[in-house]
């Protein structure tokens, strides 16, 4: 009898050591969007109906605006727990599944009609890339083409464009590889840190899509955009997902259900709102720079090197490329593939 009670006390200890769903969860999501944000609002009303239709057993805590610093210090703490999740764009996400910036090639769409079939077709490969290696990911959120913009001269060349202190993203791995080869050392900083560094006069040469020229006050210390769409920028919402597995099954679905149709919103309206972002810079007196013909011509010889380079450099793999270029050629050819 004893040795039986033994047993059951150390069968129920070890149950008890076992990671299992707690019964209230509080996720704290950190971005740099700032509170007030179309994307706040709509995030924040997210988080308002997970609560309602989870009971109060899940809770998502924002920190909008950077105060919890960059991606980068975003990710860390997520790492140690202090996080559990963060709205992050996808360079940040690249250390841990390089193939998640696919899209980001230079100059590689021709419209945003060819960006939605891609991405109806290459939108669930990188989030499930993304599971792969620890975070759930809620959706992708389009933050549009990404425009040149200078504030001293004109970039009408490639040569122009070496001539001044051109701006990355740091932890950026396609970013960097795009500029260097355009021969150009370029300059790595947070996002949080643009600004003052146009500002200073440490950079003043950004890529960037309309509406976080606008959101993030950067247009104020710009003259010029070179109006050539040059690559395509996009977010990732992403949650921890040991910190995800802690909330109940039936929740966890919730959860996935109505942040998912959130950032479908986010992703729509981002793409209405750049628009209007365009327009407000022209407004803004900022002169649009069309490059001539032999111009464009050099501009799409330097980035259609990019691909074999980022391979060689084990920054992409052969397999997302082919996945990339088989549906870019199926759009224009006018064969797609139908997705049910």
């Amino acid at each position: 009898m004893k040795t039986k009670l033994t047993a059951i006390i150390f069968f129920t200890l070890f149950l008890n050591l076992l990671p299992h769903p707690a019964d209230a969860v509080t996720l704290k999501i950190a971005t740099l969007s700032p509170d007030g944000s179309m994307w706040m609002q709509k995030m924040r009303e997210g988080a308002k109906e997970v609560a309602e239709k989870t009971a109060n057993r899940v809770e998502i805590k924002y920190y909008p605006g950077g105060v919890m610093g960059d991606d980068k210090a975003v990710l860390r703490k997520i790492r140690i727990g202090q996080l559990q999740g963060g709205a992050v764009v996808t360079g940040s996400m690249s250390q841990f599944f390089p193939d998640v910036q696919i899209y980001c090639l230079p100059m590689k769409f021709q419209s945003f009609e060819e960006v939605d079939y891609v991405r109806q077709q290459m939108d669930p490969i990188l989030i499930a890339g993304l599971e792969k290696v620890g975070f759930i990911a809620f959706g992708i959120a389009e933050g549009g083409f990404a425009y040149i913009m200078s504030a001293n001269v004109p970039i009408r060349f490639i040569s122009d464009l070496r001539k001044n202190k051109v701006w990355i993203p740091d932890n950026d791995a396609i970013a960097l590889e795009a500029v260097k080869s355009f021969d150009i050392t370029p300059i790595p900083l947070s996002i949080a840190d643009v600004r003052t560094g146009l500002q200073t006069g440490l950079i003043n040469t950004v890529a960037t899509p309309p509406i976080g020229a606008v959101a993030l006050q950067w247009h104020t210390q710009v003259k010029y955009l070179t109006d050539i769409p040059f690559l395509y920028i996009y977010a990732v919402l992403t949650v921890d997902k040991k910190a995800f597995e802690q909330i109940l099954p039936e929740d966890q679905k919730a959860v996935r259900e109505i942040l998912g149709r959130v950032f479908r919103e986010i992703d729509r309206q981002n793409r209405e709102d750049n628009v209007k972002a365009l327009e407000t810079l022209r407004n803004q007196g900022i002169e649009f720079i069309k490059p001539p013909e032999d111009a464009m011509k050099e501009w799409h010889e330097r980035t259609a090197s990019l691909p074999k380079l980022l391979l060689e450099n084990g920054r992409l793999s052969q397999e997302m490329v082919n996945t990339l270029e088989k549906n870019i050629e199926a759009y224009r050819s006018g064969s797609k593939i139908e997705t049910r």
